[in-house]
């Protein structure tokens, strides 16, 4: 996971709302759809997140060095055998813009974006994917 400012990635992944409760992490659409079978590859090692935070990013493919839109399409379409296939040969990163929600003081979506950023910042750096 990384903290890019969301303007670098625009249109080059799955904008996916990443939210870890006390057993899972659940990975969904910008729809609301749960989208978590298709990007297991980032749930599980989400589980290092603390429960009860919320981020907001995008799933993205590194491919070549670049990232590559095209495979995140192919894996978001995709059946499920078909996404584990695309995930054993292109594994995914989680880049996250912003915290929805923060293990120590809840729900932070209406604070000002400099305070969330911070409150981002604190959770530490993780790698997911």
């Amino acid at each position: 996971m990384s903290h890019e400012p969301p303007r670098s990635l625009e249109n080059d992944g799955h904008r996916t709302v990443l939210r870890r409760t006390e057993d899972a992490v659940i990975l969904y659409a910008r729809s609301g759809r749960i989208v978590t079978s298709h990007w297991m590859d980032l749930a599980v090692p989400a589980m290092q997140l603390r429960p009860g935070t919320t981020l907001d990013g995008e799933a993205v493919i590194w491919h070549g060095g670049r990232l590559d839109f095209g495979a995140v399409q192919a894996r978001a379409a995709s059946s499920l055998t078909r996404a584990y296939a695309l995930a054993a040969r292109h594994p995914a990163s989680y880049v996250a813009f912003d915290v929805l929600e923060h293990p120590d003081h809840g729900p932070v979506a209406a604070r000002p974006y400099t305070e969330r950023r911070a409150l981002l910042r604190s959770l530490g750096f993780v790698t997911v994917g």
